[in-house]
């Protein structure tokens, strides 16, 4: 997995979403032969109330939702995003209907005239609201500000996500350090914060 991919993943995780990376979407040629179009880079779903950890029957919260994610903890959340590690933007096929629509029907079913409504507002606003009241999202992460910073789109640097992971570590030590994470990018973050307390 793309190393920015892994950060904004474990980033989501940590504000309460259940995440797919670099999905892939297929499409079917006339021959009958399929091909990859593109992938996904991130697909990601948060559910209200979501960030609980039971520790043998307490529930702790290891999970600190960030304002610049603007999560509405009433109703569900779904992101469609895009990572990259220079600008951040969105490459042609994060706005494809095509796309759009696999990236829908990976999250559920979703009527097909319901489908076309959010997608034409995702396309519009980087924004749209499914009839059941569900909210979905373009985002995009990247390292550096878009060059048209009214993007119609949610977007996100990765120098502030990691900021953000290295604070919520910090004020959930108590739990983060006894994770025994086999994920690269947080446990490196662990590492790392066990190396600034001087722990072993």
């Amino acid at each position: 997995m793309d190393t920015a991919v892994a950060l904004v993943q474990n980033y989501l995780y940590l504000n309460g979403y259940f995440t797919v990376t670099e999905f892939p979407v297929v499409e079917l040629l006339e021959s009958g032969d399929v091909r990859t179009v593109t992938d996904v880079d991130v697909l990601a779903v948060r559910f209200p109330g979501a960030g609980a950890v039971d520790l043998r029957g307490r529930t702790a919260r290891m999970t600190t939702i960030d304002p610049a994610l603007d999560v509405d903890q009433e109703r569900i959340d779904l992101i469609i995003g895009e990572v990259k590690e220079g600008r951040v933007d969105l490459n042609q096929a994060a706005s494809d209907r095509h796309v759009l629509r696999a990236a829908l029907r990976r999250f559920g079913r979703v009527a097909d005239e319901d489908a076309e409504d959010l997608i034409s507002q995702l396309m519009e606003d980087g924004e749209a609201f499914h009839p059941a009241g569900v909210r979905v999202r373009l985002m995009s992460f990247g390292s550096r500000p878009p060059k048209d910073e009214k993007a119609p789109y949610r977007w996100l640097l990765i120098g502030e996500i990691i900021t953000f992971i290295r604070r919520v570590l910090a004020e959930n030590w108590n739990v983060a350090q006894a994770i025994q994470s086999k994920d690269p990018i947080l446990s490196q973050m662990i590492l790392i914060e066990k190396a600034i307390r001087g722990e072993r």
